[in-house]
């Protein structure tokens, strides 16, 4: 049972949080490469980069949620990590359909040689996943939640309306730009306990601000050298 966060600790440092990174948040959600998927810039070469980045990610950070809640058992939290464990289960399904579209068959996805810049934050998730307690783990992805399922969002639209991809096609971003409707009410409740039982508020805000930066490092990456 997830209980009300309204003017909770948790609740205050993640709107605290949020009004730190407003700044990152606008560049990520404003980025070129969206402006330049929009317009039909992007070769499908680079969205064929894209999936090879995103299949290195969705298993990494799998395993980093799984690692999670073997360390974090006991629900709220242990529910919540195992949930996104299952999630990003179901995502890598999905993008098979989205690689397929792009010319990737499912050997090649694999062996796709991923770009450091694109996988800093999955490795920052990994490191987490590792070192990083029940706060610092939900309040950066608190922070990355809107940013990151708003370009989703972007990124379907743009793939269907200029690359002429159909549902299946887009349906893995699709799926981060829909989030279950209390993903960030079972945030809060972990952010919450963890702060409860002495969590460093001021690592979790730092823990935050590094996700979002290599964040925007991933969207950086993907429009290097589009004009």
């Amino acid at each position: 049972m997830t209980c009300s966060t309204d003017g909770s600790p948790g609740q205050e440092l993640a709107d605290q949080s949020h009004r730190d990174l407003s700044d990152v948040e606008r560049n990520i959600r404003s980025h070129r490469f969206l402006e330049a998927l929009e317009e039909g810039r992007v070769p499908r070469e680079r969205l064929a980069m894209l999936a090879g980045e995103q299949q290195a990610i969705i298993v990494s950070d799998r395993r980093s949620f799984a690692l999670l809640a073997s360390r974090f058992p006991a629900p709220p939290a242990g529910d919540l990590f195992l949930s996104l464990a299952e999630g990003e289960g179901q995502a890598l399904a999905l993008l098979c359909a989205f690689a397929a579209a792009m010319g990737v068959d499912s050997e090649a996805l694999p062996a796709h040689e991923p770009a450091a810049g694109a996988q800093a934050y999955p490795a920052f998730v990994a490191w987490l996943a590792l070192n990083g307690s029940r706060s610092d783990v939900s309040l950066a992805l608190l922070a990355n939640l809107a940013a990151w399922g708003a370009n989703c969002a972007r990124v379907a639209a743009a793939l269907r309306d200029r690359y002429s991809l159909n549902a299946e096609g887009v349906a893995f971003f699709r799926f981060f730009a829909e989030p279950p409707p209390d993903s960030e009410q079972r945030l809060l409740s972990v952010l919450d306990e963890g702060l409860g039982a002495g969590d460093s508020p001021v690592r979790a805000r730092r823990t935050a601000r590094l996700l979002q930066a290599y964040e925007l490092l991933f969207w950086d990456t993907l429009a290097e050298g589009i004009a």
